[in-house]
């Protein structure tokens, strides 16, 4: 956690030097951040929390499951691409081992507090072995104390996503984020259309009800 407010930080420190500011925000269309929440919250339950291995690791599929989909719906804000690689290559590593390995040297390098990670009854997390697979995609990148943390080349994507979205959104490079048209629920797709075409459509169905119903074309003169 302490990792993701030091590049926001940073971030929002190299917006502002950059002629940037924060007002952008206010005007920022981010669609299902309710799905984003809850699938960090599903992450933090299968690090920290004792629930047997199988029901961690279905948890982490959940968060990874929900962060995906967060990030395809929104892909057309900046830097998006990058967060999904990071979770892709994230998820790639977790899969093929049964949870991300961590490389004792990059504990060694991090400090005793990472240790952590690799406590009892957590499913994210094992120490690196020989039978794992694709270890340099596993947390191989251990950072110092005080940060004290180890990350992985699929973290490093995130956090350069995240950086490069808000200093993108603070020199106003956000661009439309629009959802696509719905295709599965055509009549919710109405709700994401700007107010003048909103508005314009409902006055088209209120039109319509009051001409009435259109009679078939035996009924009609000629």
């Amino acid at each position: 956690m302490i990792l993701v407010l030091i590049v926001i930080g940073l971030a929002v420190g190299i917006g502002f030097i950059a002629g940037g500011s924060l007002r952008p925000f206010e005007h920022l269309n981010v669609h299902w951040w309710g799905v984003a929440v809850a699938g960090l919250a599903l992450q933090a339950i299968s690090i920290t929390a004792d629930i047997g291995r199988s029901a961690g690791l279905a948890a982490l599929a959940g968060s990874y499951g929900m962060l995906l989909a967060f990030a395809w719906v929104n892909r057309r804000l900046p830097a998006l691409w990058l967060l999904m690689a990071g979770l892709v290559l994230n998820v790639l590593v977790i899969g093929v081992n049964g949870g991300m390995p961590v490389s004792a040297s990059a504990l060694d390098t991090a400090g005793a507090g990472a240790e952590g990670l690799l406590g009892a009854g957590t499913a994210k997390h094992h120490l690196m072995g020989p039978g794992d697979s694709l270890t340099g995609l596993g947390d191989v990148i251990g950072i110092p104390p005080p940060v004290g943390v180890v990350i992985s080349i699929g973290d490093v994507l995130l956090y350069g996503g995240v950086a490069a979205l808000v200093v993108m959104i603070m020199l106003g490079r956000s661009g439309e984020n629009r959802r696509p048209p719905a295709r599965i629920f055509q009549g919710y797709r109405g709700k994401h259309l700007p107010a003048d075409r909103l508005f314009s459509h409902r006055e088209a169905r209120a039109a319509a009800v009051q001409a009435g119903p259109v009679p078939p074309p035996e009924a009609r003169s000629g």
